[in-house]
């Protein structure tokens, strides 16, 4: 299991960066750490996961005006079997106390 407890990134542009190397590094436990409990899935196995992470591109971040929730969108690219891919997506936060999760996310097509 992931022990961060004393560790929180403090944005959720912080915690989606660390969340990107975690899939590089297949952390799982440190994917379902940050995962909000309302939306974590049950288990995440990446342990036979061929992908091959190629980089993170930030393209927003917002923060809500309650300081409690917060977006980024970001591209990130990736090789399956050699063939390049990439996905978009807009992911949601949300702080309780000290700590972001991340609650879902919007893939564009």
């Amino acid at each position: 299991m992931y022990h961060m407890e004393k560790i929180h990134a403090p944005t959720p542009e912080a915690l989606m960066r660390s969340r990107y190397a975690a899939y590089v590094l297949k952390k799982a436990d440190y994917l379902l750490y940050s995962w909000h409990p309302d939306t974590r899935p049950a288990e995440l196995d990446l342990k036979d996961d061929n992908v091959k992470w190629a980089g993170l591109q930030i393209i927003s971040t917002e923060l809500g005006p309650d300081g409690i929730e917060g977006t980024v969108e970001f591209v990130a690219k990736y090789k399956v079997g050699g063939r390049a891919a990439k996905i978009a997506e807009k992911s949601h936060f949300v702080r309780q106390g000290a700590r972001w999760y991340y609650v879902d996310g919007e893939v564009e097509e």
